[in-house]
């Protein structure tokens, strides 16, 4: 009886085991299989940092750089998806996104009103890289990032995203919404511990919208840090309406200039005179990835000069107008010049930003709506510029 009893329990750890180790298998499997695991949609031909990089780093590669950005936003979107499958950390998907690169994650940032996770706080993994026989971090890798997700069309986190977007398409601004200051306070935060030279921020779509507005918010403080936004969101219906006034006001000055002149002129003048006084600071300079076919972010590339060599940008910038240096708002645009028409979910979609065929052309781009949103960080506020104008 106490054989056969022994044997039983016997066989239910057996059964027991092998239920464990399928489970433990199955979950692999699971990772392995899935559309968003790493090696399956990841990048080809990226190699993880080495020794090498202490002699040539990397991250001075400018299609190396921009991969692996593009990367660390997609890892925020599985962060999310993770969250929302209940996966553990062996079998989450979001982590393999970054180990590649020797970084990992340090904090979540929350969207308070759902809990759903819409960005990340990003370090260089040290003890990763030591294992590597990377003993210092390589030339241009930063120390710390933020990474922003765009809109994700699942159940749990829709309804916060699409309302973020509602609010950029009816105001242009993301300042009213509850991420715009959690990824503000977070930005700030690594910069000041570690020096804005050593910190970026990267977003894609309607993350993209809120890396540049808060990346703007801080360059107003004069802490400057490098941005990469890939399918920025450039249509508004402020930005349409603006638009329209603009015609009017074209429209207005045109018929003003064939009414005869007056005292008003000068004036006018004086005015349109104060209102381009420019402050001599330091230019913060964006980087947008754009992709025509995509209806959402291609507005930034409608010129109002068009594009120009980068050399030339800086040979304008360099211009002095009355003793002070006149900065033109501008970004670097790189411009998908795959051939043919997209459709919009390919146009619009972050794995173009890694993939080993992607072309791009790079320009400084000072576009009616970059100089637009940018240019309030090179005009003075209107209560001093009669007090600019006296002293100049």
């Amino acid at each position: 009886m106490a054989k056969g009893g022994v044997e039983e329990m016997r066989n239910e750890m057996v059964v027991e085991a092998e239920g464990e180790v399928k489970m433990e298998n199955f979950e692999k499997s699971d990772v392995e299989a899935h559309p968003y695991a790493f090696h399956v949609s990841g990048p080809r031909n990226v190699a993880s940092p080495n020794w090498r990089d202490l002699i040539s780093s990397s991250w001075k590669d400018a299609n190396y750089k921009r991969t692996v950005m593009a990367c660390f936003v997609q890892a925020v979107y599985l962060l999310e998806i993770d969250r929302q499958e209940n996966r553990t950390e062996e079998n989450a998907l979001a982590p393999k996104w970054l180990i590649p690169f020797k970084y990992k994650l340090v904090e979540t940032l929350n969207d308070e009103r759902d809990g759903s996770i819409f960005g990340a706080i990003l370090e260089w993994d040290r003890s990763a890289a030591l294992s590597d026989f990377v003993l210092i971090r390589p030339s241009g890798a930063p120390r710390a990032v933020v990474a922003l997700r765009g809109t994700l069309l699942k159940s749990q986190t829709m309804r916060r995203d699409i309302e973020d977007d509602l609010r950029f398409f009816a105001w242009e601004s993301l300042k009213g919404s509850v991420r715009f200051s959690t990824a503000f306070n977070a930005l700030k935060s690594i910069a000041t511990k570690y020096g804005s030279s050593n910190v970026c921020i990267v977003g894609h779509s309607l993350g993209a919208g809120f890396a540049l507005q808060v990346g703007k918010a801080l360059a107003k403080e004069g802490i400057h840090v490098e941005a990469h936004l890939f399918n920025p969101p450039s249509v508004s219906l402020a930005m349409s309406l603006r638009n329209i006034g603009e015609k009017a006001g074209i429209a207005w000055k045109r018929l003003k200039s064939m009414l005869p002149s007056n005292h008003d002129t000068q004036a006018s003048y004086e005015e349109n005179d104060a209102a381009s006084f420019r402050i001599g600071l330091k230019q913060w300079i964006p980087h947008l990835y754009i992709n025509n076919s995509d209806y959402i972010c291609c507005s930034y590339t409608d010129q109002e000069n068009g594009l120009r060599d980068e050399n030339e940008a800086d040979k304008e910038n360099a211009k002095p107008r009355n003793g002070q240096q006149q900065v033109v708002a501008a970004a670097k645009l790189f411009l998908s010049s795959n051939k043919g028409k997209q459709k919009f979910l390919e146009a619009h979609g972050l794995e173009q930003w890694w993939s080993d065929n992607l072309e791009l052309q790079m320009a400084i781009s000072n576009s009616k709506l970059i100089s637009q949103q940018l240019k309030s960080l090179y005009t003075l506020p209107a209560s001093q510029l009669t007090q600019a104008n006296r002293g100049r």
